[in-house]
């Protein structure tokens, strides 16, 4: 997942500032969700439960993610789609309804684990977040996918101008 970040960054990177937060934000949860999942170079050699606080912290990051993306991102592909006409707009409402169970996965794992302190719960964490990281990779294609049309139109139009 980091390989497809560093390939977006590269491609989308500097065009657009809400874009560069967007992916900087995407980076920050790649980062931590490595860590609690003690992925290299966050190896736990003690093979202990990470902290509840850190947990949370995740957590808090991937709900102001999937919120940053909805509330924010998507509207403003979503105003700019609009401007290049009807196959851009079309494009944008294929992908839209495939991130809608991304983000109810995301925020099922955030009530599960934000506020938990009971360490029974810790145990599936490892589990969970193998799913986690399937259903972000797909997010994160999709996502790409929105700012591949977004971008692809900008350049059509920079052309033509």
């Amino acid at each position: 997942m980091l390989r497809e970040l560093e390939k977006a960054e590269q491609k989308w990177g500097g065009s657009n500032k809400l874009i560069d937060q967007w992916l900087e934000n995407r980076r920050k949860l790649l980062v931590h969700y490595c860590q609690i999942a003690g992925l290299p170079p966050y190896t736990n050699a003690e093979k202990s439960l990470p902290s509840f606080e850190h947990v949370k912290s995740f957590c808090d990051l991937l709900v102001d993610y999937v919120s940053e993306g909805h509330f924010e991102v998507y509207d403003q592909v979503i105003n700019a789609c609009e401007k290049f006409g009807a196959p851009c707009k079309a494009a944008i409402q294929q992908v839209l309804p495939k991130i809608t169970p991304t983000t109810n996965a995301a925020l099922d794992f955030n009530d599960k684990y934000a506020e938990t302190q009971d360490d029974q719960v810790l145990y599936q964490l490892d589990k969970d977040l193998s799913e986690l990281a399937h259903t972000m990779e797909t997010r994160f294609e999709l996502e790409d996918k929105l700012l591949e049309v977004l971008h692809s139109k900008y350049s059509e139009h920079a052309q033509q101008a």
